[in-house]
C-alpha cells in the first residue's frame, strides 16, 4: 500500500480528545485493574451469559461494549503506511505489586515510568496479560498479548499492546510469573522490575482510536501495537493458561476507522 504522510499532531489530537470523559478518570474505567466486589458492580465474564456478547446488557454503564464504533480490539491488517513520529519508551527499574483480579495477571507501577507519543506524556500505570492475544496480526493470533497502560496528567489514556510468541524463556516475565497468584490482595514483587524484557527490538506499530477490551469498553483510546513479538517458554505460557484458558475478547468491526502503520 502507498505511503502517506499523516499530519501528526492533527492526528494525535483528534486520536486523543474522546479520552477526556469522565469515565477515564473514574477507577470503573480501568476495567481490570480491581477486582469485581460481588453486589458493588456487575459481573462480568469471558463466558456464557455473562460473556463478551452480552458485557454491554449487564449494566447501562457497560452499553459501549454492544453500541460503540470504536471498539478494541482489531484484526490488525492492510494499515495505510504513514510518518507516525516518535514512539519513546522510558521504563524505569522499580519496585511493583502484582494481582490477580479474577480477570488476569496485573502488575501495578508506581510513578517514574512513561510513554511518550509526540510530545505527549503519558505515566505507566499497570501492565496485564490476555491469552491468548486480543489483537491478532494478518487473521494469526499469539499465546499471549501484554498491554501497557499509561494516564496523562489530563487523564486520557494510551495503551502500549506486545503480542508474545513461544519460544526461549523470557527473563521479566520469570519474575511476574515466579509465584502467580490466586485471586486477592496485591502482593509485592519480591525484586525491583523492569518491563524492557517484555518490548521488542524492533519498534515499528500499528495506530489507531480505540476502547478498553473489557467493561465498560470506554472508547477514546489511543492504541499502539507493536508488529514484531517478544517470546516466552512453553512452560510460562502455560503457567498463565492454567490460571486463565481464555480471558481475550473477540476482535471488532474496524468501521470506518483509519488503521496506520509505520513505515
Amino acid at each position: 500500500m502507498r505511503p502517506v504522510q499523516v499530519n501528526r499532531r492533527a492526528f494525535l489530537t483528534g486520536l486523543t480528545a474522546a479520552a477526556l470523559c469522565p469515565l477515564c478518570t473514574s477507577g470503573t474505567a480501568w476495567g481490570e485493574t480491581a477486582p469485581a466486589h460481588p453486589g458493588s458492580e456487575a459481573h462480568w465474564s469471558y463466558h456464557g451469559m455473562e460473556g463478551p456478547q452480552q458485557w454491554g446488557k449487564l449494566k447501562p454503564d457497560f452499553k459501549a461494549c454492544e453500541v460503540g464504533v470504536e471498539q478494541s480490539p482489531l484484526d490488525l491488517k492492510e494499515g495505510i503506511r504513514a510518518e507516525l513520529g516518535g514512539l519513546y519508551v522510558e521504563y524505569r527499574e522499580s519496585a511493583a505489586g502484582i494481582i490477580n483480579n479474577g480477570h488476569t495477571i496485573q502488575v501495578n507501577v508506581p510513578a517514574g515510568s512513561r510513554l511518550i507519543v509526540g510530545r505527549k506524556n503519558y505515566s505507566l500505570v499497570q501492565a496485564h496479560f490476555h491469552h491468548p492475544s486480543e489483537h491478532k496480526l494478518n487473521g494469526k493470533s499469539f499465546p499471549l498479548e501484554c498491554h501497557f497502560v499509561h494516564k496523562s496528567e489530563a487523564g486520557e489514556l494510551a495503551v502500549l499492546g506486545v503480542f508474545i510468541e513461544e519460544g526461549a524463556e523470557n527473563a521479566t516475565l520469570k519474575q511476574v510469573f515466579a509465584n502467580l497468584p490466586k485471586p486477592g490482595p496485591e502482593q509485592p514483587l519480591g525484586e525491583p522490575l523492569r518491563f524492557d524484557g517484555l518490548l521488542p527490538d524492533d519498534r515499528a506499530f500499528y495506530r489507531y482510536a480505540g476502547s478498553l477490551t473489557t467493561p465498560p469498553c470506554t472508547e477514546g483510546i489511543l492504541w499502539s501495537v507493536f508488529r514484531r513479538p517478544v517470546r516466552a517458554s512453553k512452560a510460562q505460557i502455560q503457567a498463565f493458561a492454567a490460571l486463565f484458558p481464555l480471558n481475550a475478547r473477540p476482535i471488532q468491526s474496524q468501521n470506518r476507522r483509519f488503521l496506520l502503520e509505520t513505515l
